[in-house]
């Protein structure tokens, strides 16, 4: 089984290396993610040679686009953390997601302060300066803050389009159409609670496609990836539910699909979270085997000891 990498700010692991010579540890990182993956840790303000603790950064909208300034000394250190961001790539090029730390200049995802420097007043619309770059460069690649790991959907949602991202790593180097068939039907189901349209979209062009490309490959990732960090709703999680409950429908007794069935329209209505028609499912397909069924990444997306869809 593959190592799977993730990126993610240093002081997210606990390291000492923010500006006041602190760090904003992650506790689901750390203690709950860690067990099944290895992070790989940076801090660019560290690794452009600043020091800890240190003067801040902030970002401000000047004529030449939005710079990185150390308001105390004026210098723009906007190129420093850019290349540095173009150094890294030797320690990203097999991660599998990316971790930020939230409201930084350089690895804040969204929201960042960015600054007016004739009146000092700041609007919290900007991206950090070395989190665009990972945008720029690697535009299939999940990215998520740590604050907002908080939310429950948000959480599940980054975690599990880290190991859709490492399944898609770890197929051959050169990607047969068998290759990519397996691959796309094995999303089914999980596309299919995300957005319907781009599976059969996909679908298309997995079947027209006669010749693998980097150029299709790439734009087939990227739309993957799109498409899954889009928050799957509580209607679609119902339709993929209802969609497998069919495949048992010739095996099960009435009471049993009676119970699925209550099952399912109980998380409907906000009743019960996913995991309950889920557990009930896997259960049945221990029971009855499918092979389709089983190979489908929606009913096993992740490690189950993960508990991500307890408050789905």
């Amino acid at each position: 089984m593959q190592t799977i990498k993730v990126g993610i700010s240093a002081c997210l692991l606990g390291d000492e290396v923010r500006f006041d010579g602190g760090h904003k540890r992650s506790a689901f990182c750390t203690d709950e993610l860690g067990r099944h993956v290895e992070f790989v840790k940076l801090c660019p303000e560290v690794g452009i040679g600043m020091s800890v603790p240190r003067p801040t950064i902030r970002l401000e909208q000047r004529e030449n686009g939005v710079r990185a300034i150390v308001p105390k000394t004026g210098e723009d250190v906007t190129q420093r953390l850019e290349d540095f961001a173009a150094r890294a790539q030797g320690h990203l090029t097999q991660i599998s997601g990316y971790v930020l730390c939230a409201k930084s200049p350089s690895c804040g995802m969204e929201r960042v302060k960015l600054y007016n420097p004739e009146n000092g007043h700041a609007r919290k619309e900007a991206t950090g300066i070395f989190a665009a770059q990972l945008q720029q460069r690697y535009p299939a690649l999940p990215l998520e803050e740590d604050g907002r790991l908080n939310d429950p959907m948000l959480r599940e949602n980054f975690v599990m389009r880290v190991f859709v991202y490492a399944a898609w790593q770890g197929l051959p180097e050169r990607i047969s159409k068998a290759d990519l068939l397996a691959f796309h039907t094995s999303l089914k189901l999980l596309l299919l609670a995300h957005n319907q349209q781009v599976y059969r979209d996909l679908g298309r062009q997995v079947a027209q496609q006669q010749e693998m490309t980097d150029e299709f490959l790439k734009s087939y990732i990227e739309t993957v990836m799109d498409a899954l960090a889009e928050p799957a709703t509580r209607a679609n999680h119902t339709n993929v539910l209802q969609h497998i409950q069919g495949y048992f429908k010739a095996t099960l007794s009435e009471d049993q699909r009676a119970e699925l069935t209550e099952a399912i329209l109980s998380y409907r209505q906000g009743i019960e979270p996913l995991l309950v028609p889920l557990t009930l499912l896997r259960h049945y397909l221990r029971e009855f085997p499918n092979d389709y069924l089983a190979g489908q990444r929606y009913l096993n997306p992740y490690p189950k000891d993960l508990k991500l869809r307890y408050g789905l």
